[in-house]
């Protein structure tokens, strides 16, 4: 199976790359230094600074291993063009049980300072739809168990 990309623009390539700057410098530094001044107030079963230091370093290696994975697998460059197919990066416009919706097919990071929702290829939504053409119909299976019909109705060039 092939390795999936996700395209970025240069601006959130380059604003990923400076929150990873961030978090792995003086981010690290700075919980690390918090750990230890909550460690020397002594008794650490009851240290709540302590407890609360350690869950926000864990987050922030999560942070940033994710942010590190992104841009391993990332494509910066342009939007794709739209050409009436269904691909990661474009906007597409969808009738959903009926309702009309309108979002970017692709990563959340992507659409960053954008209003449009961002449904991801690889959630039931974005598998169902990826590759179909403007008119084309899928159905796919809800979390809920519920079977979802969408058929799409436009795609266009992401312009963000």
């Amino acid at each position: 199976m092939a390795e999936q990309k996700t395209w970025l623009t240069q601006a959130a390539y380059d604003r990923l790359k400076a929150e990873l700057d961030e978090l792995s410098g003086p981010g690290r530094r700075e919980i690390t230094a918090r750990i230890e001044a909550a460690r020397e107030e002594g008794d650490l079963k009851e240290n709540g600074g302590y407890h609360a230091a350690k869950d926000e370093q864990g987050k922030m290696e999560a942070r940033i291993r994710d942010i590190e994975e992104l841009l391993k697998h990332s494509e910066v460059g342009e939007a794709p063009e739209a050409h009436g197919v269904v691909v990661i990066g474009t906007v597409v416009t969808a009738e959903i049980w009926g309702d009309e919706e309108r979002f970017l097919l692709g990563s959340r990071e992507m659409a960053d300072g954008s209003d449009l929702d961002v449904y991801s290829p690889e959630r039931p939504l974005g598998a169902a739809i990826l590759g179909l053409h403007t008119g084309e119909s899928a159905s796919y299976i809800a979390p809920n168990g519920n079977t979802i019909d969408v058929k799409v109705l436009a795609v266009e060039t992401y312009e963000g």
